[in-house]
């Protein structure tokens, strides 16, 4: 795993701030998703495209390591910051990138843009249990 964070890193400062993350060009990751009505909230915001980005990194990325590591991760903590609300209809991009690696957890930054406009950004957190010693099931 280190090796693909290390990857997904390279050429990026050590330490980003919040402006870092309304910039396309930090981004390693990208899916292209369809605003559906359905998938917004009276705001126009959606926590959605944040989870299909990180899909995206464990099938692109991830897909080497053992399942039962894969399947050992879980969110402790997301943090989004919506700059505007989604039109409908659109097409959006979504971008994801890792910007720190700690021994059981690890850090994504993400952003949702509407062309070039920057419509919410996310800190997300996963950390690492054994599946065995807690007794929690997992999907394969």
């Amino acid at each position: 795993m280190q090796h693909f964070i290390s990857s997904m890193r390279k050429g990026l400062p050590k330490e980003m701030s919040d402006q870092d993350l309304f910039s396309r060009s930090i981004y390693r990751i990208w899916t292209k998703e369809i605003v559906r009505y359905s998938d917004l909230d009276p705001n126009g915001h959606v926590n959605k495209y944040f989870e299909d980005g990180r899909i995206a990194l464990r099938t692109d990325y991830m897909a080497g390591l053992e399942a039962d590591l894969l399947g050992g991760f879980a969110i402790k903590k997301f943090t989004a910051t919506y700059n505007g609300a989604l039109p409908y209809p659109a097409t959006i991009d979504v971008g994801t990138v890792a910007v720190s690696i700690g021994n059981s957890s690890f850090v994504l930054a993400q952003s949702v843009f509407d062309r070039e406009r920057c419509i919410a950004t996310a800190e997300v957190t996963s950390v690492y249990f054994d599946p065995k010693k807690t007794g929690f099931k997992t999907a394969a």
